[in-house]
Order: C-alpha cells, then sequence, then structure tokens
C-alpha cells in the first residue's frame, strides 16, 4: 500500500465500500434507485482498480499475455449473468446478454477506444495481427451462427437437433480458440524499455491478486447491478431482449469499458486494443460456446439460434472489424462508424 499513490488508495477504499454497500443493499432489499447507483459506483470503481492492475501486469509482459488475463477476468460478469439468467428460466436475457456482449465490446467499446486513441493526429496505430486473428475468430463463430439460422429456416432435419449442433459446434469453437491463444500466447513481443512510462508500483503477485478479486467482485456487483434494474425494466416497459442486449451487456463489461479507454487516453494504443479485441474474441469463441455447453446442466438450454437479424448483425461486425483494424491504424471517422453501428442496433432492440 505505501507504493500506491493517494489517489490510488481513494480508488481502492471506494472500491471496497461501494462493493459491500452493493451488497447490503441488493440483500437487505433496499429500494431498486439505491441499489442500482451502489452497484453502479461499485461497478465503476472496481473497473478503476483493474485498470491500475492491468497496467502494473502490462508493465512486465507483452500486450498478448495481459490482454488475455485482464478480458478473461473482464468477462467473469458476463458469465455470472449468463447462469443466473439461465437459472431463473430468463433464456432471452441470457442469448442476447451473450450476443450484445459481443456487439458492445466489438463496436461501442472499440469505437470508443479508437475516438480516444486517435483524437492526438486522427489516427491510431497498432500492431495488426491481433485484429486480423480477432476478425478470424469472429468469422469462424459467424459461420456456425449462419449454419445454424440456415438449418432452422430451410427446415432441413438438423434443425430438429439444435442443442446438438450447437453441444458439436461449441466443441470446435472452443478447439480454434486454444489452437489460437497456444500461438498467441508464444509470439508476444516483449515491452520496450522506452515504451514503459515508468517501473511497476507494485509486485507481481500484488497486481495478480487485485485482478482476480476486482475481477470476481466485478461479476457480484454486476449481478446486483442487474438485479437492480428489473423493477424499473418493467415499469419502462422494456423487453426482455434490450435488457439483455444493451443494458445486461453493458453492465456486464463495465470493466472492458473503463479499461480500454483509459489506456487509450495514455497513449498505450497496443494494450489498448489488445484488451478490447481479447474481449472479443473470448466472446465469440470462447465464452458463448462454453455457456452453451454449460447450459445442457440447466433445465433450459443456450444454442446457437438467434433471431436473423442478430445472425446478419454479427456476420457483417465480422467484416467490419477486418475493414477498419486489420491494417494495424484506425481513424476517428472509423471509430464513429462503429458506435454509430451499435446505436443503430440498439434502436432495434428497442423498437422491436
Amino acid at each position: 500500500m505505501s507504493s500506491l499513490t493517494r489517489g490510488e488508495r481513494v480508488t481502492l477504499l471506494v472500491a471496497l465500500v461501494a462493493s459491500a454497500g452493493a451488497g447490503v443493499a441488493h440483500y437487505a432489499g433496499a429500494s431498486s434507485v439505491l441499489a442500482f447507483a451502489i452497484a453502479a459506483v461499485a461497478l465503476a470503481a472496481l473497473a478503476s482498480v483493474v485498470s491500475f492492475a492491468t497496467e502494473q501486469v502490462g508493465a512486465r509482459f507483452g500486450p498478448a499475455v495481459t490482454g488475455v488475463l485482464q478480458s478473461t477476468l473482464g468477462n467473469l460478469p458476463e458469465f455470472f449473468i449468463v447462469l443466473f439468467a439461465l437459472g431463473a428460466g430468463e433464456v432471452v436475457v441470457a442469448q442476447t446478454s451473450v450476443v450484445g456482449s459481443l456487439f458492445a465490446n466489438a463496436l461501442l467499446v472499440l469505437g470508443a477506444v479508437i475516438l480516444v486513441g486517435a483524437r492526438r493526429d486522427g489516427t491510431m496505430r497498432f500492431r495488426s495481427r491481433l485484429p486480423q486473428d480477432t476478425a478470424t475468430l469472429m468469422l469462424s463463430a459467424s459461420f456456425v451462427i449462419v449454419l445454424v439460422a440456415l438449418a432452422v429456416a430451410s427446415h432441413d432435419e438438423a434443425s430438429h437437433h439444435v442443442d446438438a449442433l450447437s453441444a458439436v459446434a461449441s466443441v470446435c469453437l472452443l478447439a480454434i480458440y486454444g489452437a489460437w491463444l497456444w500461438s498467441y500466447l508464444r509470439s508476444d513481443e516483449p515491452r520496450e524499455e522506452a515504451h514503459v512510462a515508468a517501473r511497476p508500483a507494485v509486485p507481481l503477485a500484488v497486481s495478480v491478486v487485485l485482478l482476480a478479486v476486482a475481477g470476481g467482485g466485478a461479476a457480484f456487483a454486476s449481478d446486483w447491478f442487474v438485479a437492480a434494474l428489473a423493477p424499473a425494466i418493467d415499469a419502462l416497459g422494456i423487453s426482455q431482449a434490450f435488457a439483455g442486449l444493451v443494458i445486461v451487456a453493458i453492465a456486464g463489461n463495465a470493466v472492458e469499458n473503463v479499461v480500454g479507454i483509459v489506456l487509450a487516453a495514455k497513449g498505450d494504443a497496443d494494450l489498448a486494443i489488445s484488451v478490447v479485441k481479447n474481449s472479443v474474441a473470448q466472446v465469440a469463441v470462447f465464452l458463448f460456446p462454453l455457456l452453451v455447453l454449460v447450459s445442457l446442466f440447466f433445465e433450459h438450454h443456450l444454442t446457437f439460434q438467434l433471431a436473423p437479424v442478430y445472425v446478419g448483425a454479427i456476420a457483417l461486425t465480422a467484416i467490419a472489424l477486418w475493414q477498419i483494424t486489420g491494417d494495424g491504424e484506425a481513424t476517428v471517422f472509423e471509430g464513429v462508424a462503429l458506435i454509430a453501428m451499435y446505436v443503430t442496433l440498439a434502436a432495434f432492440a428497442w423498437l422491436d
């Protein structure tokens, strides 16, 4: 603690107090507005802690290791939210929250990161391998989703076995992710000394513990956040699709939202892109298929069968990611384009 600045200590204290307060408000049956406000503060503070810990780890390793570690912990809230939703029989919320997480990271968060990272000279530059790999992984997931959609639409014999088809596809996607992750981590380049602004402020063990604790805390805070939103959703007449696609997805990805933008603001383009792109890749070919397999142990199953509009949106998102970031640079207008795509999709979910 002695090596931390006063601001960093205050952030840790706020995260601890707000997380405890969110838990008390949730289990004590406090008003939904109060519980929502406290949980929102807890999520923001926990995201700030993850951002700090990620920087500390990134000072020792390359962007690949750091991005994979942070995005894995950052996706914990989404994992638990989907499990809670499936346990409650809310299949629509569970499915749209996973898809919404994909759209939120690939369009909204990445667009915001590009806007912030390109604000100085109009262009954000980064290593191109990860964006190209992410596009390939997204296309792999799109292939599965489109295949299932076509089978259902044409009423093929396979359409009567969507659960089995989704399970087989999940195993295949996990194999693709494992093969990619192995080669990606092995190819990581050490960070150049000149690129590191300062020595790590805390030991590596402390950084890893902070990442784990803050990521786990974000999972609980996200659950309490969503639980507090339920009464408001009912009162406003918001559909389950919009709640899952937008509200739950953004709440479950609060960590990436803050971390990626903070890193981009500090000029660490490679690490900022790594954090967001790793999250996109993990949701598409790790989190989604893993949840499909885990859901087999629940009464209600998660599958790759989606509404046609979301099938098309996922395929087009994969193409947009390849076009915009595949060359290792992105401009301000491309960041705006990604955000505009997300806003249009959210408007559809609102009006649907």
